[in-house]
């Protein structure tokens, strides 16, 4: 059978987006190419048949895969195929993710899988607008309940213009990297580095970036209008305001106290435990009841808590909404490091090892994008006793890349060039 191919194209900052369905996937829920210049990501959403049992809260998964064949590569591994999910592919994932599932009802309990993988990487245009734009185009397509769209785009500054979908030639001379996601009425997710930019000029770049994601916010609608299929009525599992309601009034007395007693966190942790405890024992062998319990207590928690902030100006530690937690910090922990510092906020501690290497020892990337190493590295760690926990260990977790993440790109900026500073930088945060 020949299949129904449908394009359409959304001209954002003078290049096309093409977004085609009816191709590939036809067993998905919903599945689009979008292509920008030569760069080409697939994308494909799908919604399990039942709601997954014994699951209080709503089960989303984005996978972001890359195909090294789409550069005309073969991976550098040494059985010469694709593994794990390299650093960026994960960061890719978080960053489509994050505008994604705000937008979904949060009571539904089928399972929805949205995956993405490379088809073709010109090496010019980065992927990671193109994978949150193509995740919701299948979305929208699809049967699957959602408030989408939305849309993203990138924004630059070059030569103090703002330009939109910098290539990679232009974010290395932009003094600004923004990345924002949006509805047509409100913007939904930022993601910036940049040298020192003002309020104004960040504003305008914020402004910019949301005027530029309507035309593909139209083409969706236009997708979906014309190719998407019926959204499919799911079981939701919300919580009765009731039940909230009545939770809220016998639990809210005992949450005040154990709030406006003197405490540390792991002191609070425990009263709120117990609470919580007492309230799910309350009913019983009622299984069901004890699980609406528990749901209600979690909001009405959440209220209790709001109201303390806005009507008395308290957060849940005692402070008033201006006041900080005490800071300290040292520096020479460890005598062997090259460098480490400690830094502490309230009952938060950071332990920050520093490395220096030679050129040689720079990390090598095996990716998509055109930068082959990496000189400057921020790795994260937290390990579940930092939260009075106990986990299995199963190396990083993309929460853990994520917050690396964030540290190495608000650092970038002050690391010397290399022309100056010779050496490879690996930083190692320890929560």
């Amino acid at each position: 059978m020949t299949p129904n191919v449908k394009q359409f194209t959304a001209m954002v900052g003078g290049k096309p987006v093409i977004f085609e369905t009816g191709k590939l996937a036809a067993q998905a829920g919903g599945a689009v190419t979008a292509r920008l210049d030569d760069s080409v990501i697939f994308a494909a959403a799908t919604m399990g048949t039942n709601p997954r049992e014994g699951q209080d809260f709503f089960p989303l998964t984005v996978e972001y895969e890359e195909r090294m064949y789409a550069g005309g590569r073969i991976p550098g591994s040494f059985f010469r195929r694709e593994g794990r999910p390299s650093q960026e592919a994960i960061l890719v994932a978080r960053l489509t993710d994050r505008p994604l599932r705000p937008l979904f009802n949060q009571s539904m309990r089928n399972e929805v899988q949205v995956i993405l993988f490379t088809v073709s990487s010109d090496a010019e245009n980065p992927m990671d607008i193109l994978a949150i734009n193509a995740a919701s185009a299948a979305i929208m397509i699809s049967d699957i309940p959602w408030a989408g769209p939305v849309a993203a785009v990138r924004v630059g500054r070059v030569d103090g213009k703002l330009i939109v979908n910098p290539t990679y030639p232009e974010i290395e001379k932009s003094d600004l990297d923004l990345r924002i996601a949006g509805t047509r009425d409100a913007i939904l997710m930022v993601e910036c580095g940049s040298d020192e930019v003002s309020e104004n000029d960040m504003v305008e770049a914020l402004m910019f970036g949301h005027k530029s994601i309507q035309p593909l916010i139209d083409v969706q609608l236009q997708m979906t209008a014309e190719v998407g299929k019926a959204k499919r009525e799911v079981q939701l599992f919300p919580l009765e305001e009731s039940v909230v309601e009545e939770v809220f009034g016998k639990i809210a007395p005992a949450l005040h106290t154990a709030l406006d007693a003197s405490h540390t966190k792991a002191e609070l942790n425990e009263a709120v435990d117990k609470i919580s405890t007492d309230l799910v024992a309350e009913a019983g062998d009622d299984v069901e009841k004890a699980k609406a319990n528990k749901g209600a207590f979690e909001e009405a928690y959440k209220k209790v808590v709001r109201e303390r902030i806005l009507k008395q100006g308290k957060r849940p530690d005692g402070r008033g909404l201006t006041e900080i937690r005490p800071i300290w910090s040292e520096v020479g922990v460890s005598p062997r490091a090259h460098g480490s510092g400690l830094f502490t906020r309230g009952e938060t501690q950071v332990l920050t090892m520093a490395t220096l290497g030679t050129p040689r020892e720079a990390q090598e990337l095996d990716n998509l994008s055109p930068v082959d190493s990496k000189r400057y590295m921020h790795h994260y760690n937290f390990p579940p006793y930092c939260t009075g926990e106990v986990k299995m260990l199963r190396g990083q977790s993309r929460r853990e890349i994520g917050h690396g993440a964030l540290a190495e790109r608000a650092l970038m900026p002050v690391i010397p060039a290399e022309e100056t500073f010779p050496y490879t930088l690996r930083l190692v945060s320890e929560v």
